[in-house]
């Protein structure tokens, strides 16, 4: 499978900018890629739409799902449920789009299990420090919470540091930069991978 046909899967701690620079592909190149939307037990946020950032599901039919082995990967985050389907990602394929699946860490050793075949890439925050300041920016996060995804930042880019776990890494430390980058990775163009940076916070 070429590699602009294969999904390409983006994965990077809470608050790294993965949606911004989705945002941005989408709006540039708005026939070129499909985002494979997940299914998540969590309420929907402000200005959020069923169907669109989501499909918002009760926690009963989440399970079902998972029984009827709906799923490509699914896991568990902040005390909510998230899932990739398999539908999803062959109706973005379909449309002769190249799917593009936003996965955490969980979900990455679940899809490597599975016979999906993606581009991995990872958005790194320049520091720990950064992302942080990030979280706290956001104003939607308690200091419990904020703590909480750096814990889990850390853990992602442990996993992210280990050999052959993804293709590429781009550190997001200017947005225009990274956003050039991701953008030649989603067209299936060749760039030199990033260096994650130490995390001594």
């Amino acid at each position: 499978m070429a590699s602009f046909a294969r999904p390409l899967v983006l994965s990077g701690p809470s608050g790294v900018g993965k949606s911004t620079l989705l945002k941005r592909l989408f709006a540039e190149f708005p026939d070129k890629f499909g985002f494979s939307v997940s299914h998540t037990t969590r309420a929907p946020r402000p200005g959020e739409t069923h169907g669109k950032e989501y499909f918002f599901v009760p926690a009963d039919e989440f399970k079902s799902l998972i029984a009827q082995n709906a799923f490509i990967e699914h896991a568990e985050f902040s005390g909510n449920s998230y899932g990739t389907s398999v539908a999803t990602v062959n109706q973005v394929h379909e449309q002769g789009r190249r799917c593009i699946l936003d996965i955490e860490a969980q979900g990455v050793r679940q899809i490597k299990a599975s016979t999906l075949d993606p581009v991995y890439l990872f958005i790194s925050p320049p520091s720990l420090a950064a992302l942080r300041a990030r979280l706290q920016g956001r104003g939607t996060e308690t200091d419990a919470s904020v703590q909480k995804r750096l814990a889990t930042a850390l853990k992602e880019i442990e996993y992210a540091k280990e050999p052959n776990v993804h293709d590429l890494v781009i550190v997001n430390d200017d947005l225009d930069r990274a956003y050039e980058l991701f953008k030649k990775v989603a067209l299936g163009e060749q760039i030199t991978s990033d260096v994650l940076p130490p995390l001594d916070d």
